[in-house]
């Protein structure tokens, strides 16, 4: 598998195997999203505030987000996005994964435009067969 720090952010890709070590040695910040219990947009909100560890003065909503997101003094040069659970998230909210992948793919064209790296990873849960 290549590795995914080795090249300019392409899109939403599968993170590697422990994302935080290999970031590591690209000198990448990683944060991770778990969107495996979210089923409305206001729960898709809470997620990034929580993952992102943002402040409880955070707007809220598809704005807010991408300011966020592209901001420079936010965010650092190099920085992926861990979505947990992003394949169930986005089967059980079509519409509002639509939305969220739009958003992200914009964010992640601007920060190349400002010679920014935004990798968007995705990484499901090893879950049991049992537990769904």
């Amino acid at each position: 598998m290549i590795n995914v720090f080795a090249e300019a952010p392409q899109g939403i890709q599968a993170a590697p195997h422990d994302p935080r070590i290999i970031a590591a040695g690209y000198q990448v910040a990683v944060r991770e999203v778990d969107l495996s219990h979210v089923r409305d947009k206001e729960g898709l909100m809470l997620a990034f505030l929580r993952g992102l560890a943002l402040t409880e003065n955070f707007g809220r909503n598809w704005d807010a987000l991408y300011d966020v997101l592209t901001d420079p003094n936010a965010r650092p040069a190099r920085f992926a996005l861990v979505l947990c659970g992003y394949d169930l998230f986005r089967r059980r909210s079509r519409q509002l994964g639509a939305e969220l992948e739009r958003l992200l793919l914009d964010a992640q064209r601007n920060a190349a435009q400002q010679g920014r790296s935004l990798w968007l990873l995705t990484e499901e849960p090893d879950t049991d067969p049992r537990m769904r």
